[in-house]
């Protein structure tokens, strides 16, 4: 028996039990400050529903929704608030974060004064940040449902379509910020990507109203796999070549931004 403790205690936890360890350690951080967060990640994008959905949507209904697809602008609109919040969670959680970890309070810097290697804490960051879009797209699904605005039973894969949304923003996302050296290059993603995005990728109107030259451009954006994934599922308007491209463009992408991921962490934080 001593034997067989003695080897245990000197097997090396794996990679699994290591990333749960870097979980645990943003979860004691999130016991601190979730309260401040709820404003942001629950209130804001109800309040930006209905402004959008029901204060701009009844000037919308006014003309009809045969644009729409037949449907009250709100219920048109809705889903892809899912997906543009998906998408800004995963922003949120993988930019500061990331900086502030190797920078200001030096979590990742920390942790690598422990058996916690590049890898393991990027995979135990990730899980968080997973964590964090799933527990915001699950509050503003149950809104979208006590107000009406689901229109068939796909919509149970409604969370983890934006769970998918927010990981292929936030882990390419994480890849890239743990090796900035200034916090001015945080901005950038949320002024020339999110803003411009969340205009030009079919969340408040079709984008078979945008130009034929920019269209291309708009098919191209992973917020528009989002939006037109989670806007699918809402509506029941599904299609299996379509829901195959959207979801592979999504699962590429998120793919990418892994690695990446593995090869700048261990270069940032290598000791």
């Amino acid at each position: 028996m001593a034997d067989v403790t003695a080897d245990s205690l000197a097997r090396p936890p794996g990679s699994v039990a290591l990333s749960v360890r870097a979980l645990r350690c943003w979860l004691l951080q999130y016991r601190r400050t979730w309260r401040a967060s709820v404003w942001t990640s629950v209130l804001g994008p109800l309040f930006y529903l209905g402004a959008m959905g029901y204060g701009l949507g009844s000037l919308v209904d006014r003309n009809g929704t045969a644009a729409l697809g037949g449907v009250p602008y709100v219920v048109f609109v809705a889903p892809a608030v899912l997906g543009v919040q998906a998408m800004n969670s995963g922003l949120s959680n993988s930019l500061y974060p990331v900086f502030a970890a190797t920078r200001w309070n030096a979590i990742y810097i920390a942790a690598r004064a422990t058996p916690l290697r590049p890898a393991d804490i990027y995979r135990g960051h990730l899980m968080f940040i997973t964590m964090r879009i799933a527990m915001n797209s699950a509050c503003f699904v149950v809104i979208m449902a006590a107000f009406g605005l689901i229109r068939s039973a796909w919509a149970v894969l409604l969370l983890p379509a934006a769970v998918l949304v927010g990981l292929a923003f936030a882990v390419p996302t994480a890849a890239w910020a743990v090796t900035l050296k200034r916090e001015t290059n945080l901005n950038y993603p949320i002024r020339f990507g999110a803003v411009p995005l969340m205009l030009f990728s079919g969340t408040f109107f079709p984008i078979s109203r945008l130009p034929d030259w920019i269209r291309p451009l708009a098919y191209a954006t992973p917020l528009w796999h989002g939006v037109a994934l989670c806007r699918a599922l809402s509506l029941g308007t599904l299609n299996a070549g379509s829901v195959a491209i959207h979801v592979g463009y999504l699962v590429a992408l998120t793919a990418a931004g892994l690695w990446a991921g593995s090869r700048t962490y261990p270069k940032r934080l290598y000791v």
